[in-house]
């Protein structure tokens, strides 16, 4: 989602509210070249005549708010899976997701087997200082169940103002009774990145989604893994398995840690704001060393932009599953009353020029699906994280081109 912010003139929903107040005539005459065009005058009468049957005939009293949200909000809504009217709670949510912080409890979940699990509590959240563990199964908020179906709500009812407390029943082991944790909220920030070593030289990025903060985050946990190492690593493996994208400067950044050149990504749409093309910069923060990119089904959009561009520039072997296929960029616009338009202005092309737009891309290399939980490296250290089969897998991938790297280079000296 590249957030793209520009004032524009609301002028569908003044000419709604002409409608709904019966001067259907002389709102459009007022608006028609503005718009650029002759409105359908046909399609204004039957919108104006349906507004007016629902709130005189619907069994329930409707106001005309209530109506023209609605109205606005399946208007745009009907364009793809991705454009979208958001009120202010929907816009300040997706503030809240790109800009890296929240106020919350700390905890990265997903959805396994029908459960909300826990990924891993944030370093330093009020949840990890709870003692919520990796692998909790979260079963109730506030004593209410959990809508399995609907991570997002389980999300929002863990979040809300600093200093109060959220009660969160917690699943563990075999236990059929839930722990129960009283959790103050506090300010969390979101390190979208975090690494841990896997063997002497070889390193794991686990890239959670892609915030306004992830290309710093993925710098220092770079560093840290130099350090950690004692010298250069020898190879990485890059997880970006159920990675639901996010900010597209983010992805860029990142693609741009491990590459010296070369398109990173290309977009096109029908005006020049949604026409651009970015480009990897000097300087590889792996000088050379082989790459893995994990990823599968929950890969997408931004996560799908950093993969394509390590895949066609050769910089990474990509092992998994195929990815989701979002090849489309969102701008958020603002509109007046703190809500927000959402709506696709482009598709993006990886650097082949491929769009992946409801293809997804294919991995080099295909493991079969995963069952196990992934992620948490800072909670469960290196062997926790190999017990992932993939990330083994990956590893192995990684220590044969490294030895084949090395090889060559053995062969290329004795040439000498």
């Amino acid at each position: 989602m590249s957030r793209i912010t520009r004032n524009v003139l609301p002028l569908a929903l003044g000419v709604a509210i002409g409608l709904a107040l019966g001067t259907a005539h002389a709102v459009f005459a007022g608006r028609t070249a503005a718009l650029g065009g002759d409105l359908p005058w046909k399609d204004a009468r039957l919108l104006a005549e349906v507004l007016e049957s629902v709130k005189q005939n619907y069994v329930m009293p409707v106001g005309d708010h209530q109506l023209l949200q609605a109205a606005t909000r399946g208007m745009v809504a009907s364009l793809d899976p991705y454009s979208e009217y958001l009120d202010r709670d929907e816009y300040d949510e997706i503030k809240i997701s790109s800009s890296g912080e929240y106020t919350g409890v700390g905890l990265e979940l997903s959805i396994q087997d029908d459960q909300v699990v826990v990924v891993a509590p944030f370093t330093g959240s009020p949840a990890a200082a709870a003692g919520i563990r990796p692998g909790d199964v979260i079963a109730t908020i506030d004593g209410m169940a959990v809508n399995t179906a609907n991570l997002a709500e389980t999300i929002d009812r863990m979040r809300g103002k600093r200093g109060t407390t959220v009660r969160i029943g917690i699943l563990r082991g075999d236990g059929n009774r839930p722990l129960q944790f009283s959790v103050e909220r506090e300010r969390v920030e979101l390190h979208s990145a975090r690494a841990t070593l896997l063997a002497p030289g070889f390193g794991y990025l686990r890239i959670a989604e892609f915030s306004d903060t992830t290309g710093d985050d993925v710098t220092q946990a770079l560093r840290t893994l130099r350090r950690r190492n004692g010298s250069s690593l020898k190879g990485l493996v890059v997880d970006l398995r159920d990675n639901p994208g996010g900010v597209l400067d983010a992805a860029v950044a990142v693609a741009d840690d491990f590459l010296d050149k070369g398109v990173i990504v290309s977009a096109k749409g029908r005006t020049p704001d949604s026409n651009f093309q970015m480009n990897a910069s000097p300087g590889d923060l792996l000088a050379g060393a082989p790459i893995v990119v994990l990823v599968d089904g929950g890969s997408a959009s931004a996560a799908e932009i950093v993969a394509g561009a390590l895949k066609d520039h050769h910089r990474a072997v990509l092992m998994g599953r195929r990815t989701f296929g979002k090849g489309s960029v969102q701008t958020v616009t603002p509109l007046p009353g703190g809500g927000a338009l959402k709506l696709t202005t482009s598709l993006y092309y990886t650097p082949s020029g491929a769009s992946i737009n409801h293809k997804g891309i294919a991995p080099d290399i295909e493991l079969p699906r995963n069952s196990l939980a992934f992620g948490a490296p800072e909670a469960t250290g290196a062997a926790g994280v190999r017990a992932d089969p993939q990330v083994e897998r990956a590893l192995e991938e990684l220590k044969l081109q490294s030895a084949a790297a090395r090889a060559a280079l053995s062969a290329a000296a004795v040439g000498s």
